[in-house]
């Protein structure tokens, strides 16, 4: 396995790994420019927070105050803010080659919105010879805060210029749904994925029937809870052609499924093109708009407490 990373926006730029004939790709969406992922509206590779996914109407009430954010999505709130943690510098704080990297970056009281400072770290570890651990820590200074980071990259096991992603077979670990309204913004209910396009509880392809749906998936998905692990068993994506498979385990209560349907001829690096359902992105997190609903498990962390998110894939290839 051969990882980049640069550290605006903690983001990952590249993972190259060999598939059953031992040759190897680049299954990682993204730039060739810092410039092009100042750009970026896709959020290729990047660390999102302080919170990702969406927070509708771009406000929340917590200890009787009410806050209001910064809104960059149809009056809601989506990724941290118009310059959430994918759009800012991090410091590095340790990296040892062939080991790990870990991030830091600093967040200030009022940063987009959000109340209180935050110091949050990522690492990204190698695990073996086949699994990536990544590991995001945050900690509240002297407010509390929502808290809900995610890790945004965008896989294509064929190669990240190789095409669409929807003859890929995903398996998604997850029994309910948390739907959304026509903005994407949850309902406040739990919904069975039963007898629907949302049932990925056996490996099917990502193509199979994405027809009946608007075009995409962009749904969170409610973990079901694996005996005896300490984490959640959340995905198992394949690819038929290249035989690589990733899967992935994480501590975090839920997953955003989102096959790209958002992408439109955006020029990415090696002089890729990519179109719409170029990659898959997996994103485990709490609940979308957890601080709007009560009934969700709340993402709200005090000062002396501390959020921690972990995430392990493993890479194979038969």
């Amino acid at each position: 396995m051969h990882l980049n990373f640069t550290n605006y926006g903690a983001t990952i730029l590249s993972l190259r790994i060999p598939d059953k004939y031992g040759k190897i790709a680049d299954v990682v969406l993204g730039y060739d420019s810092i410039n092009a992922y100042k750009n970026d509206t896709s959020y290729f590779g990047a660390l999102i927070g302080r919170v990702a996914n969406r927070i509708g109407g771009a406000k929340f009430i917590l200890g009787g105050k009410t806050y209001k954010l910064s809104a960059n999505d149809h009056g809601n709130t989506l990724h941290g803010g118009t310059q959430g943690f994918s759009d800012v510098l991090w410091k590095v704080k340790s990296h040892k080659k062939h080991s790990h990297v870990t991030f830091t970056y600093h967040s200030f009281d009022g940063e987009q919105g959000f109340p209180g400072k935050l110091v949050v770290s990522v690492t990204y570890m190698f695990i073996g010879k086949n699994k990536l651990g990544v590991k995001m820590i945050a900690k509240p200074v002297d407010k509390a805060t929502p808290v809900n980071l995610a890790q945004h990259t965008y896989w294509n096991l064929r190669g990240h210029n190789s095409g669409d992603i929807l003859s890929h077979t995903v398996q998604i670990f997850a029994s309910q749904i948390t739907p959304v309204d026509n903005n994407l913004i949850p309902t406040g209910k739990l919904q069975s994925v039963k007898g629907t396009p949302y049932d990925f509880l056996e490996p099917k392809e990502v193509g199979s029937r994405i027809h009946k749906l608007p075009g995409l998936y962009d749904i969170n998905y409610v973990l079901d809870k694996t005996p005896k692990l300490h984490f959640n068993k959340v995905a198992i994506v394949k690819d038929p052609v290249s035989g690589r498979k990733m899967e992935l385990w994480s501590n975090q209560l839920g997953v955003q499924y989102y096959t790209s349907g958002m992408l439109n001829d955006t020029k990415g690096k090696d002089g890729a093109v990519y179109h719409k359902y170029a990659g898959i992105a997996l994103e485990t997190q709490g609940f979308p708009d957890s601080v709007n609903h009560l009934n969700f498990p709340s993402q709200i962390v005090n000062p002396g407490e501390v959020y921690k998110h972990y995430m392990i894939y493993r890479f194979t290839a038969s």
